[in-house]
Formats: C-alpha cells, sequence, structure tokens
C-alpha cells in the first residue's frame, strides 16, 4: 500500500519536473491509477481541501484510492492517521516531500520517500512498455486426449 500526499506531489511535478501535461487532481489520478494498475499494487492519494464539487471522475480510478481532507482538516494531519492505523507499517510506503509526514512514517518503520523520487519512479514505469501477456498453448489448443481421459478418471467420470 502507497499512501501519497497529493498536493505535494502536484507541487513537485510542476516546480521539479516542469510536469504540464499533469495540471489538476483528476489528471494526477489517473496517471497514478495506471502505474498502480501495471504493479497490480493499491495506492491511496490524499489532497488538501473539499476537492471539485463532481467527484464522479475519481470513481473510475482503479487500483487507487482518492481523499479530500475537506475544510477542517488538512491532507497531513489524514496522512498520520492513516499511517498510525495501518496494521502493517513495514509494508507501508508514505510519499510526501513534508519532513514531519516522513518522519512519521519512519517512526512506524514504513518506507518514505520524497514526492520528486516517487514520481521519477512513475515515469520509469509507465514509459516502459507493457509485457506482453502470453497465453499457454493449452488454453488455445485444449488438453490432449490422455489428459482428458486423466481428468476424467480423476473425477470418476465416464466419457
Amino acid at each position: 500500500m502507497t499512501i501519497i500526499d497529493g498536493n505535494n506531489l502536484l507541487w513537485a511535478l510542476h516546480e521539479g519536473f516542469g510536469e504540464r501535461e499533469i495540471t489538476n487532481e483528476v489528471e494526477l489520478c489517473r496517471a497514478l491509477s495506471q502505474y498502480f494498475a501495471r504493479l497490480a499494487e493499491t495506492g491511496q492519494v490524499v489532497f488538501d481541501g473539499a476537492g471539485p464539487s463532481d467527484k464522479s471522475q475519481f470513481d473510475t480510478m482503479d487500483y487507487l484510492e482518492v481523499y479530500f481532507a475537506g475544510f477542517h482538516r488538512d491532507a497531513d494531519s489524514v496522512m498520520e492517521g492513516k499511517i498510525l492505523a495501518d496494521t502493517s507499517p513495514r509494508r507501508l510506503t508514505v510519499v510526501s516531500s513534508d519532513r514531519q509526514i516522513r518522519k512519521a512514517a519512519g517512526e512506524r518503520k514504513a518506507k518514505a520517500l520524497k514526492s520528486e523520487d516517487f514520481w521519477e519512479q512513475v515515469q520509469k514505469e509507465l514509459s516502459r512498455k507493457a509485457p506482453k501477456r502470453r497465453e499457454p498453448e493449452e488454453k488455445r489448443e485444449g488438453l490432449t486426449e490422455g489428459e482428458t481421459d486423466k481428468w476424467l478418471e480423476a473425477f470418476g467420470l465416464d466419457k
């Protein structure tokens, strides 16, 4: 599981990388969703504020849960709560350039990454070609007659 400070990552994209294609929360979440799908892992991203009034675009993000802190809390306090509540912090990665958040992660023995370093990983993974998945030959050709007989016998079935 990876927990990401969304506003922090957006800032790092624009300041550190000069990223111009990703300009808002939705575009960032699409990229993160693709990244986590490639890794077959899940992630959470937390943003400050209440977010856009129409949050339906975030509902289609596979492998990514999107949270907005609301008006009375900030993303940092939400993230700290998630770090403290995690039942297996050694398997947790926390992404933020905020020293306080990285310290909270370290105290629970979670891995902490600066936003810039994490974004380099995301870019590297998304720039790789997706591996081609090869289906086993048996799937296309089916079982041989001998294999079929063995399965029928194993299940006590007649031809």
